[in-house]
């Protein structure tokens, strides 16, 4: 395709998504609340929470439809791209099962942890076969705070390694995914942060593009999801999200850095474990609530501080990212 005026291709295909984004959501919400796709509220939640009860989920439908079209696009000349895709559509297909059991079939929890699990692993096993077997991507990863050319070669551990990183990434943004505009504005930050990084090597092209057209489907999607919401990711949309982020660090060999670039996908997922590990054991909760998004409002934060401060969080975590990977702007 060729770009007037010198304009990036990443730029192209972020204005793209967050365009189709934006035209989608005011067709497919009303559709959402006509099929009464609603959201259940915990009854141990912060009272504000109450209120959104009813407000249409599955709106992760919203930015996959713009993803799907756009990456399809860009795949006729950059068929590298398909693999991520396939990972973030598989995600989400798994996502939707889930959230269609929850709407429809009225089962509070939707599929089984065991058949939700089964069919993220389905996904993440394809794609890790694939890059290992049939990519020139290689089984090393980028070791933190020592430049983008110091590698760690995983070998045999390469598969069960990344395999692990896409299920905890898919799970933890999972489990961000409770407030307006957390998990959609964190997965924004970071795959503009991995956008950039891959700007700096023409290998990475491929990535380049997709980051940006996963960043712009978050825009889009923010336009209807900040408080007070309109609508809702569900888990169509944050096990997507967690898919595409986990995809992109695996092709880029970043899982590490993601780690520290996604510090509150982390904290959230430990704030967690800490507290079921905390209950079985002494019987106490460490937390007022986990995730620990509601703790902070249980204390008495509003849901937007919150949110703001976690944003903020994590565009610090992606200045230390670039400092991890020894960046330069020039």
């Amino acid at each position: 395709m060729n770009i007037p005026f010198g304009v990036s291709p990443q730029v192209i295909a972020f204005i793209s998504t967050f365009l189709i984004t934006l035209l989608a959501g005011p067709i497919l919400i009303p559709i959402l609340t006509k099929l009464k796709f609603g959201q259940t509220v915990r009854d141990d939640g912060p009272a504000s929470h109450f209120k959104k009860t009813g407000t249409p989920t599955m709106g992760g439908i919203i930015f996959l439809v713009a993803i799907l079209l756009v990456t399809l696009f860009y795949a006729v000349s950059r068929p590298q791209i398909l693999p991520l895709l396939f990972v973030t559509a598989g995600f989400g297909a798994v996502g939707f099962v889930d959230d269609y059991i929850k709407a429809v079939k009225k089962r509070k929890d939707g599929l089984f942890w065991n058949q939700k699990m089964f069919g993220l692993l389905i996904v993440a096993v394809a794609f890790t076969f694939y890059i290992a077997q049939f990519s020139d991507i290689g089984t090393d990863i980028i070791i933190p705070f020592l430049g983008m050319d110091v590698t760690l070669d995983l070998l045999w551990l390469f598969i069960p390694f990344t395999i692990l990183i896409l299920l905890a990434t898919t799970n933890s943004v999972n489990m961000t995914d409770g407030l307006d505009g957390l998990a959609a504005g964190i997965t924004l930050i970071v795959t503009v942060f991995f956008t950039i990084v891959a700007m700096t090597r023409n290998e990475w092209e491929y990535v380049k593009v997709f980051s940006s057209i996963v960043s712009g489907g978050c825009l889009g999607f923010l336009a209807f999801n900040v408080h007070p919401a309109k609508v809702f990711m569900g888990d169509t949309g944050s096990l997507a999200l967690g898919g595409a982020v986990g995809a992109i660090a695996v092709v880029l060999k970043m899982p590490l850095i993601l780690i520290i670039v996604g510090a509150v996908y982390v904290i959230e997922t430990l704030s967690v474990i800490i507290q079921v590990t905390s209950f079985k054991l002494r019987g106490k909760r460490v937390f007022r609530m986990a995730p620990i998004h509601h703790h902070f409002e249980l204390i008495g934060w509003k849901e937007t501080k919150v949110v703001r401060v976690f944003w903020t969080a994590t565009v610090l975590m992606c200045v230390i990212g670039l400092a991890a990977l020894r960046f330069r702007f020039f």
